[in-house]
């Protein structure tokens, strides 16, 4: 072996080991993170306490997506739902009670994002895990769907027809024991594209080659958690067994073992976790900005090559009334068609900003006004004349070159709308504020701040690195890339000393 090579290993040696003693703890973390990422709903009945979480995570002014929105029905009856489903109350917001009888255990079975009432249909609420009808003697009542993802993004009312949004399709219903079901048309000049974003999420989670890639990214996961384990034994081992121990044939066995499984399973996954480990980076700001509106051709035969040219993009739906039109809001934008969905066609003036991680609130004020929210911020938006007011700063907004970050001070998650002149938004971080209003929202009560967080959510926060806020500050947006980066250099230099030491000692052997 040449001096140069052995200048190498040596240099290797270093970068794999100390590297790998901090990351392979968190490694462990976001190989067991994923795996609950990727199978929500085997999870869904798994709740965790806010009080073992740290303080961030308390709930505080109805922040944190603890509210989706109200339906009011009359000045006694006005419903507030969101992750921790549904609560009765009034305009007054003087009572206050759970509306949650019927649904099934577990929080993340109780996240409802929209409600509305008609005579024939009844109470019905669209949540996560599909849509719901109440039924007073047996509470919430799952409603079966001719669909196969039944996740509702948003329901709607259009005179006596109740308009329900998957990701996927609209389905038209009065009564909920017949469903239309319609695909969006193609619009004009439509390619068949998806964002960088989109395609990197997928690949990263393993479902743009179906079940069978999500089951591979498992795998890598369990990958990860043995690399780890094998990887911390080979180094804390020989510390812990006594020195005149460690020319025993019992150590030597062990240390030998552990080893060859850890370059076993080390140089069999090494291109796959790069490239997993790569993926994940450009989930997460820094990395993520120069992607978030890029644009990509599907690749063919993958989980993103759908004949629905709406395929998992649907986000809120309003019916127009006075100008006879759908307003749809979509992950490309917002679009509008006629009563006959006929044609899907993009308004002929300037759209709000709306963050790459959806549209959160499409609420009609005005005959040809709405407010729109996201992570972008909140905005008055006129779709006759183009005029877009930003809310948030309480000034006009005029479209210029997105640079900076994806997100805007005023992360919109919820709107909460009693009539024009009481309206408030729900900040992410800093919760209810008012946007017009003569009386003061309904503080939180205790029944609501004691919700749980569902698992797959905290699973959420651990695999983005939010969970360490508490500890690192605004600097957490650096785990993910960081975390990667240090994970890429010990997979390429432990991919390079199994290659040079273990495989140069294989051909002296044959030599031998």
């Amino acid at each position: 072996m040449n001096k140069n090579k052995i200048r190498w290993i040596k240099r290797f040696k270093v970068w794999h080991k100390w590297p790998a003693i901090i990351i392979s703890f968190l490694a462990l973390l976001f190989a067991a993170s994923g795996i609950v990422l990727n199978h929500r709903h085997v999870f869904s009945n798994i709740n965790i306490s806010r009080k073992i979480l740290p303080s961030g995570y308390t709930y505080e002014n109805w922040n944190l997506d603890a509210i989706k929105g109200g339906l009011v029905l009359s000045a006694d009856t006005v419903f507030i739902y969101g992750k921790g489903g549904v609560y009765l109350s009034n305009k007054d917001f003087s009572t206050f009670r759970e509306f949650n009888k019927g649904f099934e255990p577990g929080i993340d079975n109780r996240s409802v994002v929209a409600m509305q009432f008609t005579q024939e249909a009844g109470l019905v609420a669209g949540a996560l895990s599909g849509l719901l009808g109440y039924d007073k003697q047996k509470g919430w009542c799952k409603i079966d769907l001719p669909l196969a993802n039944q996740r509702i993004t948003d329901v709607a009312v259009k005179e006596d027809t109740l308009l329900v949004l998957t990701r996927d399709y609209l389905l038209k219903t009065v009564d909920l024991k017949s469903f239309d079901k319609h695909q969006l048309p193609a619009p004009i000049n439509y390619k068949k594209e998806t964002s960088w974003f989109k395609f990197l999420w997928n690949l990263h989670s393993g479902e743009l080659f179906g079940l069978m890639g999500k089951l591979f990214v498992d795998l890598l996961g369990i990958v990860v958690i043995v690399l780890s384990i094998t990887g911390l034994i080979h180094f804390f081992y020989p510390k812990i067994v006594k020195k005149e121990n460690w020319k025993s044939k019992r150590y030597r066995a062990v240390k030998s073992t552990n080893l060859r499984w850890h370059n076993v399973f080390g140089y069999l996954s090494a291109l796959f976790v790069l490239t997993n480990a790569l993926t994940g980076m450009f989930l997460r700001p820094p990395l993520l900005i120069p992607i978030a509106n890029a644009k990509m051709s599907v690749i063919p035969y993958t989980h993103l090559d759908n004949l629905n040219p709406w395929h998992d993009k649907l986000r809120k739906i309003a019916w127009n009334p006075a100008l006879k039109k759908y307003v749809i809001s979509t992950s490309d934008g917002f679009y509008f068609t006629n009563e006959q969905l006929e044609c899907m066609e993009t308004p002929k003036v300037t759209e709000p900003p709306v963050s790459v991680m959806g549209c959160n609130a499409l609420q009609q004020v005005d005959e040809d006004e709405y407010l729109v929210g996201s992570f972008s911020g909140l905005f008055s938006w006129n779709i006759s004349t183009g005029a877009i007011y930003n809310l948030g700063t309480g000034e006009a907004w005029k479209a210029t070159a997105q640079t900076g970050r994806p997100i805007s001070d005023h992360m919109v998650n919820s709107l909460m709308y009693l009539d024009n002149r009481n309206i408030w938004y729900s900040d992410y971080n800093k919760g209810i504020t008012p946007v017009t209003g003569e009386r003061n929202f309904l503080a939180m009560p205790k029944v609501v701040a004691d919700t749980p967080m569902s698992l797959w959510n905290l699973g959420l926060e651990i695999h983005t690195g939010r969970i360490f806020e508490w500890v690192l500050g605004p600097f957490y947006i650096l785990y993910v890339p960081l975390s990667g980066l240090s994970m890429l250099v010990v997979l390429v230099s432990g991919f390079f000393l199994w290659y040079w030491i273990h495989r140069g000692k294989r051909k002296r052997k044959i030599r031998e």
